[in-house]
């Protein structure tokens, strides 16, 4: 367990990775605010494609569920997705394995459901010690309500809860820098 910290570390380059769970086709249309969430992630994605950070994206049971959606799919180059069929990402070994090979110890999570996987994901995380940013423009559940309540715990166990506007303006840091001139136009969101 990771210890308390009134304020957790600052976002760092160096030190934070992507994870994308589970935004697939199945999905389409049975989620609330799903244009804020496809809008949301895709900005995530393509700053830290931008800004050469690690991205890993999951797919729960993708037999029965499908691919991650095209939207996102589109973006992520020769990016794999990983195939799980754990709630937590980090209780599958696959997951597990990619992401302690990326050496970081903080990510920021965004995807589906808010209530289920990326909360159980961002439990386990901080478990193992990771500190964990939740981007809440870019998550979502099928209803309100359920991501509400998931926000709302998130924020009581010491997740950070975000934007991703907040997000990547603390991985920035400063306007005058080549990374700030690369993603200035993803900058302009709501």
């Amino acid at each position: 367990m990771i210890p308390f910290h009134a304020v957790p570390d600052r976002l760092e380059k160096h030190r934070l990775a992507l994870v994308v769970i589970d935004i697939q086709e199945r999905f389409r249309n049975l989620l609330y605010d799903q244009a804020r969430l496809i809008r949301n992630t895709s900005r995530l994605v393509r700053a830290f494609r931008e800004l050469d950070l690690p991205i890993l994206v999951t797919e729960h049971y993708s037999k029965g569920l499908g691919a991650t959606m095209s939207e996102i799919r589109g973006l992520l180059g020769g990016l794999q997705p990983l195939e799980k069929i754990t709630f937590s990402c980090d209780g599958d070994p696959g997951f597990r394995r990619a992401f302690d090979g990326l050496n970081r110890d903080q990510v920021v999570l965004c995807g589906i459901e808010s209530h289920i996987c990326v909360y159980q994901t961002a439990r386990d995380l901080m478990d193992r010690g990771r500190q964990v940013a939740i981007a809440a423009d870019a998550v979502t559940s099928r209803n309100a309500a359920d991501r509400e309540i998931a926000l709302g715990h998130l924020r009581r166990i010491g997740v950070q809860v975000m934007n991703v506007e907040m997000i990547l303006f603390e991985i920035l840091r400063e306007a005058k820098t080549a990374d700030f001139q690369r993603i200035a136009p993803l900058l302009k969101g709501d």
